[in-house]
């Protein structure tokens, strides 16, 4: 039964997925992502089960090539040429999940978002809902199927944030950092996954980890606990809100949330703590 708060910008349910599955203006993507020290290949899990008719959108691969950071959003260029390549349709409605339930997905979201395309949802849940509830997966992939030549394409610059401008966000209080890593992390008490970074967080952010976002079965929590969890970590949602993490992945949860409960004042800092915490800007611990 599909759900009164199916929305296909933001998340759709299991059962509003498997009511489209097979629709030609539908693509489905598996954006799967893990941390450098999870040891797991997201292709290769892909490789081994999948939604039918999935196609994998590798994060570490639409990117900025030019960028020594991971997963950097790429120019609108690079992203429509790996569409294109990849066999998604510019007109297309786009749902994205991830192995997790809510992890990696939204990070796509985000940039399909940060493109100008607004038909695109991530699958409240992911793959492991999609499972549990014994619905049809396959193994191997499918060839891309040619779509529809993407046109010229511009990000939307409102969405994204550089260091410069969290630096000034940092040191004005305006717009409010919010950070979804790990409260360890934030306070420092504990190392990050990538070597050579320090520890603690951006001066004067907020942390609200994004697992905090998530009920046990990995959907998204009803839009009423979503703004008190907000609420309660100290972002004023009248106020415009910059989200990170620790490499810009995470963050995105944060942005999609912020988009379910209708507040679309944010943007993401693409750095996230991969740029800032490499010794550069100042840091906060505790």
């Amino acid at each position: 039964m599909q759900s009164d708060s199916d929305d296909p910008k933001t998340l759709v349910s299991t059962a509003w997925l498997a009511a489209k599955l097979g629709d030609p203006d539908l693509c489905v993507l598996d954006a799967s992502w893990h941390l450098p020290d999870a040891g797991r290949s997201a292709r290769a899990e892909f490789e081994a089960e999948h939604i039918p008719g999935a196609l994998f959108f590798d994060l570490d691969a639409v990117v900025d090539d030019a960028s020594p950071l991971p997963h950097m959003a790429p120019s609108p260029d690079a992203f429509a040429a790996r569409m294109a390549e990849l066999g998604v349709g510019e007109r297309q409605q786009v749902v994205i999940y991830d192995t997790v339930g809510i992890f990696s997905a939204p990070r796509a979201w985000w940039t399909f978002r940060l493109m100008g395309q607004h038909d695109v949802a991530v699958l409240d849940g992911g793959l492991p809902k999609w499972r549990a509830e014994g619905r049809e997966t396959k193994g191997a992939s499918a060839a891309a199927v040619l779509q529809d030549p993407w046109g010229a394409r511009s990000h939307l610059a409102r969405m994204v944030r550089s260091m410069a401008e969290v630096a000034d966000a940092s040191a004005r209080g305006e717009p409010q950092i919010v950070d979804a890593r790990a409260a360890t992390r934030f306070r420092g008490d504990a190392p990050e996954p990538r070597p050579g970074l320090g520890a603690g967080h951006i001066p004067g952010s907020r942390n609200l980890p994004w697992g905090e976002l998530l009920a046990p079965d990995g959907t998204m929590k009803p839009a009423g606990d979503v703004r008190a969890l907000f609420e309660a970590a100290g972002i004023d949602l009248t106020r415009p809100v910059i989200t990170t993490c620790g490499s810009g992945v995470s963050a995105a949860i944060l942005s999609l949330a912020l988009e379910r409960i209708g507040h679309g004042d944010h943007a993401l800092y693409d750095g996230s703590w991969a740029e800032w915490g490499a010794g550069v800007q100042p840091v906060e611990k505790g």
